[in-house]
């Protein structure tokens, strides 16, 4: 079985690629200026799995997740994100919430916790309205058993020790740009609470104010850390 390949595509967004060469699309946004331009054209679609509905999570009014969806793929997300996007067309989009598990393509996501809104603002009305579709992680079980918390978005939180006790993931994918999210020494702490041995961070360096760096955050864990640049693919 070949291994599971984990591509940084930009911003907060990441490509999986699962052993049995399912493609599942996190958190896409093109028009971030670090995106790869390399996976600006998806081939190959089976999963859509935002975080939350933030633009550059989602494109403006869900545009990388419609792009995605006319390839193909099962889009998975909070109740009120599949409510939002089968009102756009995407038939078959499955609502769930937080512990709840949904097997798509032969992967098991968990929907976990996160410290974070999750508006998604819609540009077609004057003044623009902000719909709120929650927000939250994943924790993905892969076919070879692999598991990877992707945290989404989020502030440190206690119950990250659940993570690890639950579930004891092997790789992390955390967010350490400050502002918005947590930091690199608060992403130190995330390691520590979830246990996972190596990390790739995310959600740093696309503008100014995400100011924490991938060396001050490998300063302060004890975990690999792995720093890809965007078009980059680490192999778990």
């Amino acid at each position: 079985m070949a291994k599971l390949r984990i591509t940084r595509l930009g911003h907060g967004g990441v490509l999986y690629r699962s052993p049995q060469d399912k493609w599942v699309w996190v958190d896409r946004w093109t028009t971030s200026p670090d995106y790869a331009d390399e996976y600006r054209t998806p081939e190959q679609v089976d999963v859509i799995a935002p975080t939350h509905g933030h633009f550059d999570h989602i494109g403006d009014d869900g545009s990388d997740v419609m792009e995605l969806a006319e390839v193909g793929g099962q889009l998975i997300g909070s109740h009120e994100m599949s409510i939002y996007f089968i009102g756009k067309g995407i038939e078959g989009a499955v609502g769930m919430n937080k512990g709840g598990t949904f097997d798509a393509a032969g992967i098991g996501f968990t929907m976990v916790h996160a410290e974070h809104s999750g508006g998604a603002t819609l540009t077609g009305t004057d003044p623009a309205v902000t719909r709120d579709l929650g927000c939250w992680g994943w924790l993905i079980k892969f076919e070879d058993g692999t598991r990877v918390y992707h945290s989404g978005d989020t502030d440190l939180f206690g119950d990250m020790a659940l993570v690890r006790d639950r579930w004891a993931p092997s790789v992390a994918v955390l967010p350490i740009g400050g502002h918005y999210t947590m930091g690199p020494a608060d992403a130190a702490r995330a390691v520590q609470l979830c246990g996972a041995r190596t990390v790739i961070p995310v959600h740093y360096g696309t503008f100014p104010v995400l100011a924490g760096t991938p060396d001050e955050f490998a300063g302060q864990t004890d975990a690999t850390v792995v720093a890809l640049q965007p078009g980059e693919t680490w192999e778990a």
